[in-house]
């Protein structure tokens, strides 16, 4: 399933977060919340999260500090989860505060996987993505030349 879309929810008094309608199927099977590169965490099915470790990190030696280094901070603030019956997901006090989440939260759609953001945060990611995207879309056109 590709995850697309942007949804408002909120952190309720124990950290969970109420994962969109239609998303849940796709995630029944079990969640990985983590820490977004940008200041957001991600939440992906395990196969995605392995897929992810396998393409873009596991090729990189140990024995090379980036390689080291990726491995940790994916891995490190890697939560495996559940949905609970009401389709809630709780946040790590680690991943709440990497994203800065303090009630108002944006689910957005990132195709393998959501993103959570501070509304604020996303508000102004947003508006960046709105200004760059022409540079954004031209640089990403050379790199696939």
């Amino acid at each position: 399933m590709a995850f697309r879309g942007q949804f408002e929810h909120s952190l309720d008094a124990k950290d969970r977060l109420t994962i969109p309608a239609k998303f849940r199927a796709a995630l029944a099977d079990g969640v990985v919340l983590s820490k977004g590169i940008d200041s957001c965490v991600w939440i992906q099915t395990e196969a995605s999260f392995d897929a992810m470790s396998d393409r873009y990190i596991a090729p990189h030696s140990p024995f090379g500090e980036g390689g080291r280094d990726m491995r940790r901070l994916i891995n490190a603030s890697a939560f495996d989860d559940g949905l609970d019956s009401a389709g809630r997901v709780k946040v790590p006090k680690l991943l709440k505060d990497h994203a800065g989440l303090d009630g108002n939260c944006i689910v957005i759609g990132a195709g393998d996987y959501l993103e959570i953001w501070n509304g604020d945060a996303w508000q102004k990611k947003s508006e960046e993505l709105d200004r760059e995207a022409a540079t954004i879309a031209e640089g990403i056109s050379r790199s696939s030349e």
